[in-house]
């Protein structure tokens, strides 16, 4: 009954519009001194959760991100995908999607991967007959491909809380995250085949696949060193951060002359204030951790667990459908940081793979990203495209299907995420 009232405060206070860092530390606070414990775990607590070599890489990544988004680096990775592929069926939809990927190989954000890409490829391809509605769905759901495919900020998070090793939640968010590009793009080319206002591109020239490859191959190698280090050891995910950011701005200020001074103060302003934001909910979630975990409640949702779900599957069923709840309400960070302390002392219980299961809360935040009111990539989509919000969530309805279908997949096929950890 404690546990229930506690979680129905928290939901409350989150209802009521408290920003979640606040109503997280809050409440931490608050728990402390009702059950006459030291308020000094709240202090000790919040710099425990900072002091942390890993979170270094959040903000570097959100700089890299940011850095690369003001040097327009989306318009040259699209120019060449679209090159290569355009003329395929729904080939500019296949480029958007293939864009998508590549820069959030090296952006670790979704927002970053949406605003981005979604910036270049809607007007391209409402121009030549998709219907907004599609596109503004495909941008809004290519986006998430953002936190799944590495180097993930989402994915660094979850390793810190649970003590995982990130470079595995890495290497096991390449499978997931080909699959889901896969469904993507096999449902666009269905679309356009079928579409009566789908105009085909003309195959381009080998010139210009040449001259738009040229252009994009010093992100394309920036690319390459962070994953490709980050997987052969040759740095930390932290040191890849730094990699990255510096590389970024060689890129973009060096090589290609697209960023400004101007820019670069931007990318920097806008880093800060989202960094702090996310490390302040981190805080506030390290408080409110701390406190339930003195209140037991971890250790009585693991015991009701036990007791009345004793197969992974309905245990897999129950986060899902909770995790597509709390999706309408909160953005996927607030989920991981509140869900994950919880549910982390079941999974040896249950034998549900910490790695895997990492794998599967990510895909589970994705379709949070994208279901309304509070779906986080409609607001950006809804911006870039000039729409209306009811538009966008009608457009993003198939992908959130085949989010789901991907889901059922790497439930049923554990080794679709688990082959790469093991195998290397």
């Amino acid at each position: 009954m404690e546990t229930v009232a506690i979680l129905a405060v928290l939901f409350t206070v989150l209802l009521a519009g408290v920003p979640v860092a606040y109503a997280l530390g809050g409440l931490g606070m608050g728990l402390l001194l009702v059950g006459g414990f030291s308020p000094l775990m709240a202090p000790t607590a919040l710099l425990s959760s900072l002091d942390s070599f890993v979170l270094i890489a959040v903000p570097l990544f959100l700089l890299m991100s940011n850095v690369l988004l003001k040097g327009g680096v989306g318009r040259d990775l699209f120019a060449a995908v679209q090159a290569w592929v355009g003329h395929w069926p729904g080939g500019l939809a296949v480029s958007t999607i293939l864009s998508c990927g590549l820069f959030a190989a090296i952006s670790g954000s979704s927002v970053a991967t949406a605003a981005t890409i979604g910036t270049v490829a809607i007007p391209e391809m409402i121009s030549r007959g998709y219907p907004k509605r599609f596109v503004l769905g495909l941008m809004a759901a290519g986006g998430t491909l953002g936190i799944l495919i590495p180097p993930s900020i989402p994915m660094i998070i979850y390793g810190v809380i649970t003590e995982e090793s990130i470079l595995s939640l890495f290497l096991a968010g390449v499978g997931p995250g080909l699959l889901l590009i896969g469904l993507f793009m096999g449902y666009s080319m269905l679309f356009a085949r079928f579409s009566p206002d789908y105009q085909a591109l003309p195959k381009a020239s080998w010139e210009e696949r040449a001259r738009t490859f040229k252009r994009a191959l010093p992100t394309i190698l920036l690319a390459g060193i962070v994953v490709v280090g980050l997987y052969v050891g040759a740095f930390t995910p932290t040191e890849a951060s730094a990699v990255g950011f510096i590389g970024a701005v060689l890129v973009t200020a060096f090589v290609l002359r697209t960023l400004s001074w101007q820019g670069l103060w931007e990318a920097a302003k806008e880093s800060m204030v989202t960094s702090v934001a996310i490390l302040l909910i981190v805080a506030g979630a390290k408080i409110f951790g701390k406190a339930i975990t003195l209140y037991r409640i971890p250790q009585d949702i693991s015991s009701f667990i036990a007791t009345n779900i004793d197969t992974q599957g309905l245990f897999i069923l129950a986060v899902a459908g909770v995790l597509l709840v709390m999706g309408l309400v909160l953005e996927s960070m607030s989920m991981m940081l509140i869900m994950v302390p919880v549910l982390a002392g079941s999974l040896a219980a249950l034998h549900v793979d910490p790695i895997w299961f990492g794998i599967f809360f990510v895909v589970m935040v994705e379709c949070a990203l994208i279901t309304p009111p509070v779906g986080l990539n409609l607001y950006v989509i809804q911006a870039v495209g000039k729409a209306r919000m009811s538009e966008v969530a009608r457009g993003v309805l198939p992908f959130l299907t085949l989010m789901l279908v991907a889901v059922v997949l790497i439930t049923l096929v554990p080794e679709i995420a688990l082959y790469l950890p093991f195998a290397l």
